[in-house]
């Protein structure tokens, strides 16, 4: 790939059909990402994640925060977070997002793996806070892992890896036709961090 001309970034889709995803591998040097992985682990307020699965409260290993421009409210898995102001880190991050897709984000649900026994099941994000078809970005920090994805009608399955310092784009229909996950891994001993910028509309 062509680290210099950005339009072949925008232009290669990782899906077949029926959704847009650019992945922009490494979005900054080595040392910057694990410079950032240290503040996010240690100033972040991380908080187990809840969800309610047939009326029982389960508590996940994988911790979260959500941070956002306004005390937006963001209801997923039937439980409901209010959002923390932004910290200088994250707005620093938001605008290199920002600049390197052309999107705008007012809010970012940020996760933290603490080694490969922990991920994430197959699902979609079609929150009705979230706006339709609106850009996701996610961009990752520390331990590399597998992320894929599984389209809803055909079954048919495409992954990636995504890098210390990353950048992934999901956009269009995405969540409408393919679901995602990140699949646990017994090769991973180390913490993996990744940012999810959103926009929220009310």
């Amino acid at each position: 790939m062509d680290l210099f001309n950005q339009d072949s970034v925008e232009s290669f889709n990782l899906l077949p059909k029926d959704g847009t995803v650019n992945y922009y591998g490494k979005i900054m040097p080595t040392a910057k990402a694990l410079t950032y992985l240290d503040y996010l682990l240690n100033e972040i307020q991380w908080k187990n994640d809840v969800a309610i699965i047939f009326g029982k409260r389960i508590e996940t290993k994988r911790k979260v925060a959500w941070y956002a421009e306004n005390r937006f409210e963001y209801t997923y898995s039937n439980t409901t977070k209010t959002a923390l102001p932004w910290t200088k880190e994250l707005l620093e991050l938001k605008d290199l997002v920002e600049k390197k897709t052309g999107e705008t984000f007012n809010s970012c649900l940020l996760n933290l793996y603490h080694n490969g026994s922990e991920g994430m099941a197959w699902h979609s994000d079609g929150e009705t806070d979230l706006k339709k078809n609106g850009a996701i970005a996610s961009v990752s920090f520390g331990a590399e892992r597998k992320f894929a994805f599984k389209h809803k009608a055909t079954k048919e399955t495409i992954s990636q890896i995504l890098e210390n310092g990353s950048l992934l784009v999901m956009k269009g229909t995405t969540q409408t036709h393919w679901m995602h996950r990140l699949p646990p891994t017994k090769l991973v001993s180390k913490p993996r961090i990744n940012l999810t910028f959103r926009t929220i509309v009310r």
